[in-house]
């Protein structure tokens, strides 16, 4: 999602693609550092890798001074909640951990599309009640749906509800504009949730203000 660079210079597709590739390691951090450790990790890892790091700025964490790598096919889970799973990959984190603050649910920081955590991933499938996945990336053949192909594989019955970029060119736009759009920014991601699961507004009334932002 380039947004200024129009719909002809955006990376829409690559997960999807890269992620059919057989061997492929496929990253996307979250900030600044964690490009850093994936980077290095892709030049490590005896095998292909790829990085896939947004357009612009990042959030602003600060980058470590040590090349460390990140352990493949290992999430990082930030927010413990209850209910729902927000599954978020890459530059979608950080407002995937606002919506999570807001409706009292778990946010993961997935790390990698390609492997996937599935130990992380099959344990919260058995305490929660569905998953959200959210990308800038089509949904179709995207980590959502790799998410759903280990859920099936495995003989798991939850709801999923794939978030992710349309099956449509955008048009020449913000980057943050066309992120609300697609429905993928914070607000866009906490009206998808309750659409899904009306249920959860009578819990989002009942926290705290100060988790809610």
């Amino acid at each position: 999602m380039v947004g200024p660079d129009g719909a002809t210079h955006a990376g829409n597709l690559d997960l999807s693609y890269l992620r059919c590739v057989p061997n492929m390691v496929v990253m996307a951090p979250a900030d600044e550092n964690e490009c850093r450790q994936m980077l290095t990790t892709g030049l490590r890892h005896e095998g292909p890798a790829a990085v896939r790091y947004p357009r612009g700025t990042g959030p602003g964490v600060a980058i470590g001074p040590e090349l460390d790598t990140l352990p493949i096919g290992k999430a990082q889970l930030r927010r413990n909640g209850s209910r729902l799973t927000l599954l978020a990959f890459g530059a979608t984190v950080a407002a995937a951990e606002q919506a999570g603050a807001e409706l009292g649910l778990t946010v993961v920081n997935m790390r990698f599309i390609k492997p996937l955590d599935r130990t992380l991933v099959l344990e919260l499938a058995r305490t929660h009640e569905g998953f959200v996945t959210i990308e800038d990336n089509v949904v179709a053949g995207g980590a959502g749906s790799a998410v759903s192909e280990l859920l099936n594989a495995e003989d798991v019955l939850l709801p999923v509800l794939q978030l992710g970029l349309p099956d449509a060119f955008q048009h020449h736009a913000s980057r943050e504009d066309l992120l609300a759009e697609a429905g993928i920014d914070a607000a866009g991601i906490h009206a998808a949730v309750l659409r899904r699961w009306p249920q959860l507004a009578s819990i989002e009334d009942a926290l705290p203000r100060a988790a809610g932002a």
